[in-house]
């Protein structure tokens, strides 16, 4: 008789050890019957638009390009300029094309009524929908037009200005419809940066 409160106490902790047995026995089971689960429609689409904008990324990246661009001064600008005036543009996958010098006032860049033609190698985009242009000097240079051909449509793209653009200070355009990824963005500096100078 003085041995049964000992076998009871020794029965609890088994009978502790095997209601955790059953348990993960359980959750094994009702693993197996849905190793997938279902998430839900929203973070579904979510993991498409992450992935789709990666896949973009990731080909862009591999492949890269060359934009014709074209930059109208207008008639109401400095006969000359100092400025210093850089130039980015892209698409909404953040591919981006980043030239950031394009001024030389030993060739007279940007002279008053004239145009100027770089090709700019940058990444792949999958069509133009922002561009950019910075200014920072004392004279004061104001654009008329940038016009850049988008070989992925296959056609040139015209950002018109026409007025003094502050200095300091990314100005522009963005017309680009908002991806939700959280990819990083694309950076190609202009390698080699050729100029052509019109009156």
């Amino acid at each position: 008789m003085e041995r049964k409160p000992f076998m009871m106490m020794a029965s609890a902790p088994a009978l502790f050890v095997g209601l955790v047995a059953a348990l993960s026995v359980t959750a094994v089971i009702a693993e197996a019957a849905n190793p997938h689960p279902h998430p839900h429609p929203e973070e579904l689409e979510q993991q498409h638009q992450l992935l789709l904008g990666q896949e973009v990324l990731d080909s862009g990246r591999a492949r890269g390009c060359s934009y014709r661009v074209t930059i109208k001064t207008s008639c109401r600008s400095p006969r000359l300029t100092r400025d210093a005036v850089a130039l980015s543009f892209g698409d909404a996958y953040n591919n981006q094309v980043y030239a950031p010098r394009l001024d030389d006032p030993g060739s007279r860049t940007f002279e008053r009524c004239s145009t100027d033609t770089y090709d700019i190698a940058g990444p792949c985009g999958y069509g133009i929908c922002y561009l950019y242009l910075w200014r920072d000097g004392p004279d004061g240079w104001i654009p008329e037009w940038v016009e850049v051909y988008d070989p992925y449509y296959g056609r040139y793209l015209t950002f018109y200005y026409g007025s003094p653009i502050p200095s300091g200070v990314w100005y522009g355009f963005n017309n680009c419809r908002r991806i939700n990824t959280n990819a990083t963005t694309t950076t190609a500096t202009s390698e080699a940066v050729t100029a052509s100078h019109d009156e």
